[in-house]
């Protein structure tokens, strides 16, 4: 099996994430396009705290209502290179957090990442986190009724935001980007914690929910985590 996918068999412990003092990157510039999303907006204030340079690219600035020195809001369009382009040349790494709303057929996902890992691949940015989602795949390790739950309401409901999402991991891995993939669960709006589970590759037992602040805590807690680098991520509390 593409060790890309998580996968049922010879599972790994999951890992918990140390606190911020355990694990601080250092201070580095990042390009965050859907920064006024639950999680993009997560990322940009955690980014911030962490002392980086963060670009906030967002079709309309005005739903990003920060103010910092080291924050620069960029009006921007995923579908539209040219608006977000030249601010990659002095990016270290890209964080996608583009998302959709309801449940009509979409292809923001596949498009929009193919987009940015072409103007990647143009500025020479080899690092990248993108979200995903963890019901694209059934684990084999939830409780059963999660797996009823997922297979016959999620995946109906939400089928043609997750044959994007699909698309999408298959471009990405693909790609010749050291990409993260994130699959988080149910997301919630609780502060952040520092303190979940994670599996890199594999099924997370009884992953379940995260807030959206951890899995930004998450990510920009393991910039620099070769470990990751290539890898899904099942994230949970």
């Amino acid at each position: 099996m593409d060790q890309s996918q998580p996968s049922s068999s010879d599972q790994p412990s999951p890992l918990t994430q140390p606190s911020p003092t355990d694990q601080a990157p250092p201070p580095g510039r990042l390009l965050i396009i859907g920064a006024n999303g639950g999680i993009g907006r997560q990322c940009v204030e955690a980014a911030l705290a962490a002392g980086h340079h963060v670009t906030a690219i967002l079709r309309n600035p005005a739903n990003l209502p920060l103010t910092h020195p080291l924050l620069q809001i960029v009006k921007g369009d995923i579908l539209d290179p040219t608006t977000f382009s030249s601010h990659l040349k002095r990016t270290d790494a890209v964080i996608s957090a583009i998302g959709v709303k309801g449940t009509k057929p979409t292809t923001l996902y596949s498009r929009g990442n193919a987009i940015i890992l072409q103007e990647m691949r143009k500025a020479g940015v080899k690092r990248a986190f993108f979200i995903s989602a963890s019901a694209i795949e059934i684990s084999p390790l939830l409780p059963f009724y999660v797996k009823l739950a997922a297979k016959y309401i999620v995946q109906k409901i939400l089928r043609h935001m997750y044959a994007d999402l699909r698309k999408m991991e298959a471009e990405i891995k693909e790609s010749n980007t050291n990409w993260t993939i994130i699959r988080p669960p149910r997301l919630t709006n609780q502060a952040a914690t520092g303190h979940y589970r994670y599996s890199i590759n594999s099924f997370l037992p009884n992953c379940l929910k995260i807030s959206r602040a951890d899995v930004a805590h998450f990510i920009i807690s393991n910039i620099s985590n070769e470990a990751t680098y290539k890898s899904t991520i099942e994230i949970a509390y």
